[in-house]
């Protein structure tokens, strides 16, 4: 019994002791832990050594509803050697910068439509991309008709901004014309879709999509050396999204849970927030539900579904069986919840689809 009670209170002394070193020594312990997560994350590239092909990269998978896990929308697709990011919601540009994602590289924005978690984040993504290269010429960002005012808008915005850095860091650092971003503005598809980029093998289209009352509102197909992910942006169900995607190996869609999006909005509604309930319930009717995205990924032959731009936010993921609900009874594929952080890789002469976090 005594050499238990010796045993004991060895533990216990050496215990305090432990604990009595790290609060001695706290400042270094953290400086050193801060260091190593410097020298691991600071200038990494994520992109360097991936296969040829199409990857997708997930920067922004919420909504307007605040989620502390996902910023607002945000896409980024490396196709060969070219990299695009397909909107710009609130803190994408700096989750993409966590991913390890060389800002500099970013080549073109394209949106799918201009309601505010879609372009809120387009200031830090011009900004990211000129200083992170020394950019040149201004980001080009292209869009249906209206994407000229918003990015007329944004360059107003950053206008002082971009004077005081110029001054600071002086004109080899960042170059006058980098700064801002510059409008490519293209007509709506006549029909479904219609092509609106090509080079290198890259073929971009844009496709119209039903999300009333926003006219000018598309999504996107990439389509890269035999391998192609479709873009839903916002939208209820589209047959012409079906059709433009067809034989995509994967789909990207928006979903919106309206069993538990009904919760939220009778919570609301007893709280005494009616205009935000009211808001809740009018948000149902241009957002597709997990199992209508099913069924255009079904009717569309993909491979493989990615649900996206989620609504409710979902913040456990144990909870991912009750916002897919009966999805997997429509399309028999892969579904995923998407999640911020999460890469697709869609290799050239191969049908593989692997994923990967990235954060």
């Amino acid at each position: 019994m005594a050499g238990r009670r010796t045993v004991v209170m060895g533990l216990v002394l050496a215990a305090g002791i432990g604990v009595g070193v790290i609060t001695a020594f706290r400042t270094q312990i953290a400086t050193l832990l801060l260091k190593r997560m410097i020298d691991r994350r600071v200038g990494r590239d994520a992109l360097a050594g991936l296969p040829d092909g199409v990857h997708v990269l997930l920067c922004g998978t919420g909504s307007p509803l605040p989620d502390p896990d996902r910023a607002e929308a945000c896409t980024a697709v490396l196709a060969g050697r070219h990299l695009f990011v397909v909107d710009a919601g609130d803190g994408g540009a700096r989750t993409l910068a966590r991913m390890g994602v060389p800002m500099g590289r970013v080549e073109r924005v394209f949106l799918t439509h201009f309601h505010s978690d879609h372009i809120d984040g387009l200031g830090p993504l011009m900004l990211m991309r000129w200083t992170g290269s020394a950019a040149t010429t201004a980001l080009p960002v292209a869009g249906p008709p209206g994407v000229a005012a918003i990015v007329a808008g944004f360059n107003a915005a950053y206008a002082m901004d971009s004077r005081y850095r110029i001054a600071h860091h002086g004109a080899a650092i960042v170059p006058p014309g980098g700064a801002g971003a510059v409008a490519q503005t293209f007509a709506m598809p006549a029909g479904d879709s219609a092509v609106v980029y090509q080079n290198d093998g890259v073929t971009v289209t844009a496709i119209r999509v039903m999300h009333a009352p926003v006219t000018s509102a598309v999504g996107y197909r990439f389509a890269y050396q035999g391998r192609s992910v479709t873009l839903s942006g916002d939208t209820a169900f589209s047959p012409a999204l079906v059709r433009a995607a067809r034989g995509s190996d994967l789909l990207v869609h928006d979903a919106l849970q309206p069993a538990l999006l009904a919760r939220v909005t009778e919570r609301l509604a007893a709280a005494g927030l009616a205009n935000t309930a009211q808001i809740t319930r009018d948000i149902r009717s241009y957002h597709a539900t997990p199992d209508q995205a099913a069924d255009a990924a079904r009717l569309a032959g993909v491979r493989r579904l990615v649900l996206n731009h989620i609504v409710p936010p979902m913040p456990l993921r144990i909870a991912y069986p009750a916002f897919v609900g009966d999805a997997r009874r429509h399309f028999a594929g892969p579904i995923t919840v998407a999640e911020d952080g999460m890469m697709f890789s869609l290799p050239t002469g191969s049908t593989a689809i692997t994923q990967r976090g990235l954060l």
